[in-house]
């Protein structure tokens, strides 16, 4: 827990060390291709593995760097990540990864501010390819075909459109992979981020299942996700175990119960994601002694996973005009979690858009 309790305090300096830092900006030069990707190596596994291996397939010159999200470690679905991003970095070079930077702190943001502040990291890292999987879908190759063409495809409640041709496209809800990547174009449009044939989509592989390999970290025993992981992820993981470094569902709980119990309806109505609906439900019904207590206040969201990005956002409270301010400056500093040697590092900092570079 002691870990845990580290890596929160860590990471609160340094979200208020970004947001204090002064931007700057670059103009580069430079005939490096530059591939990068975000994803959240939770923990890497074949399917990562086959995207990756695919990008570096077609431009094998090129830099691949990895975004992998960041402050705070807990995912888009407000749930603890597996291994802290450190880790996560080390297994990514070791599958391929020039560079691993550190994305947003997914866990305290809505979904849309975090692919806004992904597509501004695409922008400063002066990106020239995306990688994505996807999952094959009648009537997603349009859309895939119309992203590549650099229109403006933005999700709207069961469809999707084609802003740039003000034409309905698909009229249905999109599986989770496949959303990422239209909500993805549509911010990077919103920032005025071109994107036209920068895109790289790999049809996802079958046999790779995320439950069984959290079930068989929780359990200790790979035996039946063997053939689902790169043997180095095993190996880090097995490792990590030993050392006690999993931080799976592990949370600070005496500050969530803090926030819950002492913040006003106020400064709880403040808090990112929050309103005062969801504050005053929380106040009404205080003092809680248990997460579980304090789980049954919090109301239902728009999505399954609501509970959970309520508690990361007590566990963190960061106000909703901070993060404001936040996603203004981002990326106001690049942070470099790993990198393969020192050549493909002075590579990658010729190559962005930002002079504010720096180790984790």
């Amino acid at each position: 827990m002691s870990y845990v309790l580290d890596i929160l305090k860590r990471d609160n300096k340094l979200f208020f060390s970004d947001l204090n830092m002064e931007c700057k900006s670059s103009s580069t030069s430079s005939d490096t291709t530059l591939i990068a990707d975000f994803t959240e190596y939770n923990p890497l596994h074949n399917g990562h593995f086959h995207c990756m291996k695919t990008a570096k397939g077609m431009f094998p010159n090129a830099l691949f760097v990895a975004i992998v999200p960041g402050l705070f470690e807990r995912s888009g679905r407000g749930i603890p990540y597996i291994l802290p991003r450190e880790i996560r970095a080390e297994i990514a070079i070791s599958a391929g990864a020039d560079i691993v930077v550190e994305g947003p702190p997914m866990g305290i943001m809505g979904s849309g501010q975090y692919s806004l502040c992904l597509s501004k990291m695409f922008k400063n890292l002066n990106t020239d390819y995306i990688p994505r999987g996807y999952k094959p879908k009648e009537g997603f190759d349009e859309i895939l075909k119309r992203i590549n063409m650099g229109h403006h495809i933005a999700p709207k409640p069961y469809k999707i459109v084609d802003k740039t041709e003000h034409k309905t496209i698909l009229k249905d809800k999109l599986e989770e992979d496949n959303y990422v990547i239209v909500s993805f174009s549509n911010s990077l449009s919103k920032i005025g981020f071109d994107y036209k044939d920068k895109f790289i989509f790999v049809e996802r592989i079958e046999g790779v299942s995320g439950t069984l390999i959290r079930e068989s970290i929780q359990k200790d025993n790979f035996d039946g996700v063997l053939d689902m992981m790169p043997s180095k992820t095993i190996e880090v993981l097995k490792r990590e175990i030993k050392k006690d470094g999993i931080i799976y569902g592990i949370r600070d709980v005496e500050s969530i119960l803090n926030t819950a119990n002492t913040f006003t309806l106020d400064e709880l109505t403040a808090l990112n994601m929050f309103n005062e609906k969801l504050a005053k439900n929380i106040v009404d019904n205080r003092y809680y002694e248990t997460l579980e207590e304090l789980e049954k206040s919090i109301l239902h969201g728009f999505s399954s996973h609501f509970h959970q990005r309520i508690l990361s956002i007590l566990e963190n409270p960061i106000p909703k005009q901070t993060i404001s301010q936040y996603i203004e400056k981002y990326p106001s500093n690049i942070r470099v979690l790993g990198y393969k040697n020192k050549e493909v590092l002075e590579k990658f900092i010729k190559k962005v858009n930002n002079e504010n570079i720096s180790l984790l």
